[in-house]
């Protein structure tokens, strides 16, 4: 039977401050202002990355990537299948084929021995996606990357204030991606930043991003007029959504310390389930610090559909993630795989998330694993 309590959500956003815009006097509504400013600080401080620019979505700043890269056609890029569109898709505008290879099992993060293996004249880069916000090994991608003079990306859309060896993540790669999109950690509806970590990007990217033109030095009375110098397009983040960014970056400790007890919490309460042999658990390196994005299980034994649609009936919303890309239509016709791909089948079939934001009752957490009981106890 139906239980008739409350729904457990699978994620409810941190509640934005609105108030807070009717109590600022804006000096301005578009992108570059105080709020602007003081994200763009926050971002530097705690990350240490050598830039920090502040985009309308995680979208954005991976098409800036490609341009700051000149991709072009024929140019690859070596990256995981199991990701999300925009990893894929910001460089196949640009003309750029992505190479797909094969994941981790424990981790879902992909996997370095099998990335050397299949650079060509023609590799421009590795993207590296640090998936549900826990590190890539880092020194086996930048060993590659450097052997081979290639560029390394770090799509760390789940992993801000994740960290690899006591480095935050973002500040590692060439460039990097964070996402501020309502089903983040931190948010402001939807949002991102590009973080750069090789100077010679800098400069470019700034006008790229204002629609490549160089209105910053304009706006530093460093030119009397700005003019058209490059590719770009109207990429920056309203100062509406940075002063909700900043509100949430003020949080941000607090936010994620919540997220990581809940993730702690699921850990501990299904031990006995992975050593029963009926899930797997998310592995944690001892390299990586990870900040409570996503709990996730592996469903052994084929379980998971029955799993989720148990759950549902018990008003749980468990959730499976990506569709890999390589498998898609489009993605075949726009990408190359050169992997046999056999954890990224078994990841994307088994794998279910669990809820997880910082609105969850302890009460929340122990009927989720009540129900994850049950279900195993009747399966």
């Amino acid at each position: 039977m139906t239980n008739l309590k409350k729904k457990i959500k699978f994620n409810i956003p941190a509640k934005l401050n609105i108030d807070l815009l009717k109590k600022i006097n804006f000096q301005q509504y578009s992108s570059g202002g105080k709020y602007t400013t003081l994200c763009r600080n926050f971002l530097l401080n705690k990350i240490k990355c050598k830039e920090a620019l502040l985009v309308h979505s995680c979208t954005a700043a991976l098409e800036m990537c490609a341009l700051l890269l000149n991709i072009k056609n024929g140019d690859e890029i070596i990256m995981p299948s199991y990701t999300f569109v925009s990893t894929a898709n910001a460089f196949v505008l640009r003309g750029g084929k992505p190479v797909f290879v094969d994941i981790e099992p424990n981790t879902c993060n992909i996997d370095p021995s099998k990335v050397e293996k299949v650079i060509s004249k023609n590799t421009k880069a590795i993207v590296i996606v640090h998936y549900a916000g826990v590190s890539c090994d880092m020194d086996s991608i930048l060993k590659i990357a450097k052997k081979h003079k290639l560029y390394v990306i770090e799509d760390a859309a789940h992993a801000i204030f994740s960290s690899y060896k006591g480095k935050p993540l973002g500040s590692i790669g060439d460039l990097a991606t964070l996402s501020f999109h309502e089903t983040k950690n931190i948010h402001c509806g939807e949002g991102g930043a590009l973080l750069i970590n090789n100077p010679k990007f800098i400069k470019r990217a700034k006008i790229i991003r204002d629609k490549g033109t160089n209105r910053e030095l304009f706006n530093q009375n460093m030119v009397k007029k700005y003019t058209w110098k490059d590719y770009g397009s109207s990429y920056g983040l309203s100062e509406l959504n940075a002063a909700l960014l900043y509100s949430q970056l003020k949080q941000a400790k607090k936010i994620t310390n919540k997220r990581i007890e809940i993730f702690k919490y699921y850990h501990k309460s299904l031990k006995i389930f992975e050593l029963k042999g009926l899930i797997k658990r998310p592995h944690i390196p001892n390299y990586s610090k990870n900040n409570g994005h996503i709990y996730y299980i592996v469903v052994k034994n084929n379980k998971r559909s029955k799993l989720i649609e148990y759950l549902k009936k018990n008003n749980i919303m468990g959730v499976f993630h990506y569709i890999p890309l390589h498998d898609t239509l489009f993605g075949k016709s726009k990408t190359k795989t050169k992997s046999l791909m056999k954890n990224t089948y078994y990841i994307s079939t088994n794998l279910l998330r669990l809820p997880m934001h910082i609105n969850l009752k302890k009460a929340d957490l122990q009927n989720i694993c009540k129900k994850i009981s049950y279900f195993f106890l009747k399966n």
